[in-house]
């Protein structure tokens, strides 16, 4: 392995810059209130983002954080999950990436646990 790849983390709401490197919308849904042009997003990945189940048991509430951190790990496993995870470890491993997220809640959201999931790299159950 050649090191930790170089995954950030940004709302999708903060504006872009050329440090961002790839910049990949990881929500189920697309933002409310921001056009795909002001975005300049690169990749879409829906496939990566929780169920709808596990984004509504979580509602960012931080009592439920270390249950949806979980969950979410589970759910990575998933073969569904397994090549927009796939995807994003190539795209890691040719050079910075920006995983963009909606949440107000830049500590927990579902973008901490799936750059949790990158840093740990290998293969799924890794």
């Amino acid at each position: 392995m050649a090191g930790v790849p170089d995954v950030r983390l940004k709302r999708v709401y903060d504006p872009p810059d050329p440090e961002d490197g790839r910049r990949v919308l990881i929500d189920r849904l697309w933002p409310r209130g921001i056009s795909k042009n002001e975005a300049r997003v690169d990749a879409w990945l829906r496939d990566v983002a929780p169920s709808d189940e596990l984004r509504r048991f979580f509602g960012h509430d931080p009592a439920r954080w270390e249950e949806f951190r979980a969950r979410y790990r589970v759910e990575l496993e998933a073969p569904e999950r397994a090549a927009a995870l796939e995807q994003l470890r190539a795209w890691a491993a040719q050079g910075r990436v920006t995983l963009l997220f909606a949440a107000r809640d830049a500590e927990r959201n579902n973008a901490v646990v799936l750059k949790e999931r990158l840093e740990e790299g290998g293969g799924s159950r890794g």
